[in-house]
């Protein structure tokens, strides 16, 4: 499956979001201190973000032959590509 590096980024952002909602419910419900509660959240959030972008990679570094196979896909042939007319100049006259 191809998606884009944005694409990625928007997907980790908002699982990191999920994860830290659910940890700020699960910490409120604790009887903790507001700074800890705060902060906790706050690491998780980001970690769940940098873990999520470091397995992209890792998923991406393993699969070489797919992102070869993109490439082929987005170069098109000579033959496909319109080629501007060589009589274009006794059009105008």
């Amino acid at each position: 499956m191809y998606i884009t590096s944005r694409a990625s980024t928007i997907r980790n952002f908002s699982l990191a979001a999920v994860n830290g909602t659910i940890t700020l419910i699960i910490l409120l419900i604790a009887p903790l201190g507001l700074a800890a509660v705060i902060s906790n959240t706050f690491l998780v959030t980001v970690a769940t973000f940098f873990a999520s972008t470091i397995a992209d990679q890792i998923v991406r570094y393993l699969q070489p032959s797919r992102t070869q196979e993109i490439q082929t896909l987005e170069s098109t042939p000579e033959s496909s590509q319109i080629s501007p007319r060589r009589d274009s100049q006794n059009l105008d006259r």
